[in-house]
């Protein structure tokens, strides 16, 4: 379980003012001294972020905020710093020190996590240092990080407010038992070396979990590889960079998709970024566009991002367009210098996270699409891939 990466791990931060305990309570919540623990206050200045198992769920992460009353230039960093967790956030633990009222922040914080429709507990820590510790109710729980007091109902609690949702994967609609899926994998400059990316892992996997069958290969074997099967596949899945060249080998009867617009259905919203990517022919000279990644990696010279996009754009659009690059955590709040919002397929963000930019754009009024979607537009077979999202009811 600890091989389970961060986008697919549900994520449980702790909010509140400084020094209400919120690093001792995730310490003793874990069981480890991960997070820094002072009586000054102030003490956590970056979100800390633990992996781990919280049964009967499964894989979890665990995010350590800094204080929401910060003061100070620095202060407001570390707020903003806070909020921006809140966005990758499922499930909200507000801490406040027992024996006192929650106040207008905390009250805001709990009509915010309203709004957001983001399940939370309201736990007072320091309850040993009360002469009488109140009763327990539904949402409010009185606990000691010093003590042990209540950690174990903390625990169950928090479970207990986890959607119980049957597990998914990027193939589910689109895979049943008994299908053969060709993946089409190229290996170039950009591909990690000895292992795949973790979309085709996903890939990969959700097809064994519906009973089907697959059958990888690279672009240059594509020919060949479906030469040797009795039937056509019922499926075909390839990376976005190749669309083209996998379009001009597939017989046109034959449904193909991307790993790209898998995770666009997986995580986000396929009709808004269907969309978005028209907007393309609106682009003029001059206009600014955001190309946003969800991960952090060393950039090759053929970056897929950084230098084969912004020039099959500008080859498209025969403009001379500007190019914004963010990646990791990154997203800009304030859209409006963008004409157009480009992200990757976010294997590396939860879907919370996916879907606040998402909705930041159409707030915001900004087109956005994906890469895959993006270059099934380009390569003019939007139409034809979009079908089989359609068709599979996504």
């Amino acid at each position: 379980m600890n091989q389970t990466p961060s986008g697919e791990r549900m994520h449980i931060a702790f909010f509140g003012r400084r020094n209400a305990g919120k690093s001792s309570l995730m310490n003793a919540f874990i069981g480890q001294e991960l997070s820094v623990v002072s009586p000054v206050m102030g003490t956590t200045t970056d979100a800390v972020y633990k992996a781990m198992e919280l049964l009967p769920l499964g894989p979890v992460v665990l995010i350590d905020t800094p204080g929401l009353d910060d003061t100070g230039e620095l202060g407001e960093k570390r707020i903003r710093k806070t909020k921006e967790v809140m966005r990758k956030t499922d499930i909200a633990v507000l801490v406040a020190e027992a024996g006192k009222f929650l106040g207008e922040m905390e009250k805001e914080l709990l009509s915010l996590f309203e709004r957001k429709k983001m399940p939370c507990l309201i736990v007072y820590n320091k309850a040993d240092l009360l002469s009488e510790i109140p009763k327990n109710s539904e949402n409010e729980l009185w606990v000691s990080a010093k003590t042990g007091l209540h950690i174990r109902e903390l625990k169950e609690r928090v479970a207990a407010l986890f959607p119980h949702e049957k597990e998914t994967s990027p193939v589910d609609g689109f895979v049943q038992a008994g299908d053969t899926v060709v993946l089409v994998v190229p290996i170039d400059k950009s591909a990690p070396k000895g292992r795949l990316i973790l979309p085709q892992q996903q890939v990969i996997r959700g097809i064994l979990d519906a009973g089907a069958v697959s059958l990888v290969c690279r672009e240059t074997e594509l020919a060949e590889a479906l030469q040797k099967l009795a039937a056509p596949p019922s499926l075909v899945i390839t990376d976005s960079q190749v669309f083209g060249k996998v379009n001009e080998i597939l017989q046109k009867s034959v449904p193909l998709t991307s790993f790209s617009i898998l995770m666009a259905c997986y995580k986000g919203d396929i009709s808004l970024l269907t969309n978005g990517a028209a907007a393309i022919e609106d682009l003029k000279d001059g206009d600014h566009v955001l190309i946003c990644e969800g991960c952090t990696h060393h950039r090759q010279c053929e970056d897929i991002g950084t230098v084969k996009l912004p020039k099959m754009i500008r080859n498209h659009t025969k403009k001379e367009l500007m190019f914004s690059f963010t990646s990791g955590g990154e997203f800009p709040e304030d859209l409006s210098p963008y004409k157009m919002v480009v992200h990757c397929g976010g294997c590396m963000l939860n879907r919370r996270e996916i879907l606040y930019r998402l909705e930041c754009c159409k707030e915001q009024s900004v087109p956005v699409t994906n890469y895959g979607v993006l270059l099934a537009y380009l390569n003019g077979i939007l139409e034809r891939v979009m079908t089989e999202t359609t068709d599979s009811g996504s």
